[in-house]
């Protein structure tokens, strides 16, 4: 008997290598520290029943219902108008017959390489009162421009830099799909509209609903944006009652937020799985269907106009205060500081550190168990993901004053922060990875001697490698742009690239926010860089 052919009996001997004593200890350590993320957000119930019976008359106070349905339509909005602009685009960089659709589709990708509330900034800086473009009119007779503030400019603003999130995962779902059945359904004489609503969306509908609900989460949570386009939400009513002191009221209010993200998880979860319409085949995928015509250029429009305002326009502007000062600057008064910068660096890569040294058991367990405790190890740490980071940072505030407050606005605190919202990007990335290795290789490697620490040092690691780098790097780059739990968990004194631009933001120098704005804009761009490469297309 040949050496391979041992080695293959060995392999079916020994069985699965999730299984055993070293099976069920990876599982229940991923348990345990799935469970050491979600805990503090129960101290949130624990400060909001200090309240009593006045709970109950806080929570349905018309000031607090105003606040909340204010940002309830806020997110429907939003998640509408990215729908509405998200998807035509998809179906016109796969199935439209345009110039250059790989050109476009990073075109139309790349306003995710702008945090939103630099693009508020930005314009605020070029169409608010005394704002740049009203300077360049002047000249025509124009004086005033329409108001940018408010909840309509806040809406476009969120719109213009969340709508990616739709555009990429319809696409991917339009990439995936048999075109060959759109094609059989036009010989039936079907039109292309009915051809599309019954065919094309069902397919699609997943991948939408995927899209609608990151824009959803993003809109509900972002502080940034509606602060500086000057619309109260529910974030800043959260921010500024837990500043009032009001620390009991503040969890019950980020209470009522969670219940409000958990409503929304449930809407996507009824659309996301419902496949009943979808159909698989082997034929071709993602094909060109859609003919243009003479619209062929004039629908590429629409592409332009949005890379103009979400892209070109903020860098404009911050290049312009780069070099010209930009409106309040003032030498001398709030002076950036690369310390900033490095202070930023080390907070997101001590928070990518750790990020892979927790997800790494969490997703290997995952990948290669199949036990309910696994799975739920693997599912909890997204409750963090999912959680606004302005209800995080009162939570673990919170919980390390009454219980830790040694560790109260430390960097310790500040990282564990950044690991419970971020890690999940770390656990899919390095789950995907350790799907993919082939377990006969590990397993061969424990025929020949190896323990399972050095089989997975020696065979597992290499192989995944690429996606625990991958997880790193968003985690990083997720980080650097983190603007509520970094603004309320840092340390006295300890300034980063995000806290000093909201510092010159609401001093209104909006100059000095120049070389930080640019900095996080060419990280975000980075971002984007790694999300690309993982996409493989």
């Amino acid at each position: 008997m040949s050496g391979r052919e041992r080695v293959a009996k060995a392999v079916e001997r020994t069985g699965d290598g999730g299984s055993g004593a070293a099976g069920v200890g990876l599982t229940l350590l991923a348990a345990a520290i799935a469970a050491v993320l979600v805990l503090p957000l129960l101290w949130l119930v624990v400060d909001a029943a200090g309240l009593g019976t006045r709970a109950f008359e806080l929570a349905v106070d018309p000031r607090t219902i105003e606040v909340l349905v204010r940002s309830v339509a806020l997110v429907a909005i939003v998640t509408g108008a990215s729908i509405v602009i998200g998807v035509p685009l998809a179906v016109l960089t796969v199935q439209g017959e345009i110039p250059f659709p790989r050109f476009w589709t990073v075109l139309i990708a790349l306003p995710l390489a702008v945090p939103s509330y630099l693009g508020a900034f930005a314009f605020v800086s070029a169409f608010g009162p005394q704002g740049e473009l009203v300077g360049f009119l002047e000249p025509l007779g124009v004086d005033a421009l329409p108001s940018v503030y408010g909840f309509a400019g806040a809406a476009f603003v969120l719109t213009l830099y969340t709508y990616p999130y739709v555009f990429l995962t319809t696409r991917a779902s339009l990439l995936s799909m048999d075109g060959s059945l759109v094609e059989a359904a036009r010989t039936l004489n079907s039109g292309r509209w009915e051809a599309f609503r019954r065919i094309t969306l069902p397919q699609i509908l997943p991948g939408i609903a995927a899209g609608a609900l990151l824009v959803a989460l993003y809109a509900l949570a972002d502080f940034g944006t509606p602060n500086i386009m000057r619309v109260e939400v529910f974030t800043q009513f959260i921010y500024a009652r837990y500043n009032a002191f009001a620390r009991d009221y503040a969890a019950l209010l980020s209470l009522q937020l969670l219940t409000v993200t958990a409503i929304i998880l449930a809407i996507e979860s009824r659309i996301g799985v419902d496949e009943s319409g979808a159909y698989e085949s082997g034929g071709d995928r993602g094909t060109a269907d859609l003919e243009l015509g003479a619209w062929r250029y004039p629908a590429l429009l629409l592409p332009i106009a949005i890379a103009l305002l979400a892209i070109v326009l903020p860098i404009a502007i911050f290049w312009m205060w780069l070099n010209t000062g930009g409106p309040g600057y003032q030498v001398g008064r709030l002076s950036f500081d690369w310390e900033y910068g490095f202070n930023s660096a080390y907070v997101a890569l001590l928070a990518a550190a750790v990020s892979i040294l927790v997800a790494l058991p969490i997703a290997i367990g995952s990948a290669t168990t199949d036990s309910r405790i696994a799975t739920l190890a693997d599912r909890a740490p997204y409750v963090g993901y999912a959680t606004p980071g302005i209800v995080l940072a009162i939570a673990l505030l919170s919980f390390s004053l009454d219980v830790l407050p040694q560790i109260y606005k430390t960097v310790p605190l500040l990282i564990f922060a950044y690991v419970v919202r971020f890690m999940p990007q770390a656990i899919g990335s390095i789950r995907t990875s350790t799907l993919q290795v082939d377990q006969k290789l590990v397993e061969a490697a424990r025929t020949l001697g190896r323990s399972r620490l050095n089989a997975f040092r020696s065979v597992t690691l290499p192989l995944i490698l690429p996606g625990v780098a991958a997880g790193a790097a968003l985690v990083f780059l997720t980080t650097m742009k983190e603007l509520p739990a970094t603004l309320m968990l840092r340390p006295l004194g300890f300034e980063t690239l995000v806290t000093y631009i909201w510092r010159v933001e609401e001093a209104g120098l909006y100059g000095q926010a120049a070389v930080p704005a640019l900095v996080l804009v060419a990280i975000s761009g980075l971002s984007m860089a790694v999300m690309l490469a993982q996409d493989g297309r």
